[in-house]
């Protein structure tokens, strides 16, 4: 035990003179916070939208004040040539292309119908899918709205039957995306400190030599790996106690789950993923090589884990894969604890596959790692 404090003393001794670390473990969490969270969203606002109207009518007026007054579009431009409108779509001034074709007011009232064109800009498929949606829905309040000014609804007039869903939305009634994202950014910080220093950490030794002077000593193996885990394990749990601290007062995320569980969890996840980067650390010769491996890993990882999409929707062959990602377990157990108050009973075959995971990594690190003079 006292070997294993020296080695802790040593470790944290060069944390902190390390400059360039220091700006990592305590700077880096906030601007992350704070930034990745309003920035990553899937929320789409002000989509700009060119309206080509060649009606000028009361009723394209109106139509088009629908969208200009909603949240989600912003009219940036308005035209009588479809020529013009498609060149604003390829020289990206707008995203969609609203065309009213001339007569449509006449149609509307003679014929009960009428046509709409929608021109949507897919390089992005999310902002042309989810523009659509909400286009549909003004377009369908819009005709509502017709319906009852034209038609009229009688007294007299039978009333029809109709199914009303009334939705509840669990866990998120807000539909808050950020309460969604604070957790997720929660486990990138986390996974970085975990991972991404702990495969830097031996490997330094190496290139600063001082692996040599280590390797003639007679420190065991295992103390030595402990000494090497236990720094940044601490770290990473301020880091993630930080973090919440952050989403609470910043973002009002719920913690309706049990902090005393979610840190349970995250416990074993650090096991895991410094398991890794202390296999790593302990495969590469330099720094440089063993940062390109983990950022490597941990970019396939994070895309993977459902940080943006359920995994439940990927390919079959991706849903495999992920059985071996760490990252998307945690990704899961974090939400769940504390978005949905999920206690133990119903995490226990993630966290057992956790424990499993990491036991096997931390083992194969101290395998790895050959105490012999280079």
């Amino acid at each position: 035990m006292r070997t294993i404090l020296f080695i802790l003393q040593k470790e944290f001794l060069q944390i902190r003179r390390n400059r360039a670390m220091l700006p990592i473990i305590f700077v880096m969490p906030i601007i992350q916070l704070l930034i990745m969270v309003n920035a990553a969203t899937l929320e789409m606002k002000n989509i700009s939208i060119c309206v080509v109207d060649n009606d000028l009518s009361t009723t394209s007026r109106q139509l088009t004040n629908k969208f200009s007054s909603s949240p989600f579009f912003k009219v940036t431009g308005n035209t009588f040539d479809m020529n013009e409108a498609r060149t604003q779509i390829e020289e990206n001034k707008a995203q969609m292309v609203m065309n009213i074709p001339a007569g449509f007011e006449k149609r509307l009232v003679r014929e009960n119908k009428a046509e709409v064109q929608m021109l949507f800009n897919a390089i992005n498929g999310t902002v042309a899918g989810i523009g659509n949606a909400y286009a549909n829905q003004i377009m369908m309040g819009y005709n509502r709205e017709v319906i009852a000014k034209w038609i009229g609804i009688s007294k007299n007039m039978p009333k029809t039957k109709s199914i009303e869903t009334i939705p509840s939305f669990w866990y998120n009634p807000d539909m808050n995306y950020k309460i969604y994202m604070v957790p997720a950014i929660l486990v990138i910080l986390v996974t970085i400190m975990g991972m991404l220093l702990a495969s830097m950490n031996i490997v330094r030794e190496k290139e600063m030599g001082t692996i040599e002077q280590i390797n003639v000593t007679p420190i065991k193996k295992i103390h030595f790996v402990i000494g090497k885990l236990v720094p940044f394990y601490i770290i990473a749990l301020f880091m993630l106690s930080f973090g919440l601290t952050i989403g609470k007062l910043v973002f009002n995320v719920p913690f309706v789950g049990n902090l005393g569980l979610l840190f349970a969890v995250a416990c074993v996840y650090l096991l895991v993923v410094q398991g890794i980067g202390l296999f790593i650390s302990n495969s590469a010769n330099t720094q440089q090589q063993a940062l390109f491996v983990s950022y490597f890993f941990m970019i396939v990882f994070i895309m993977m884990s459902g940080i943006f999409t359920p995994t439940e929707s990927m390919p079959q062959w991706a849903q495999i894969i992920n059985y071996f990602n760490p990252i998307a377990y945690f990704m899961k157990l974090i939400r769940m604890i504390l978005l949905k108050g999920s206690e133990f009973h119903d995490i226990y075959k993630d966290f057992m596959i956790l424990l499993g995971y990491g036991v096997a990594m931390i083992t194969l690190a101290v395998v790895r790692y050959r105490k012999v003079s280079n």
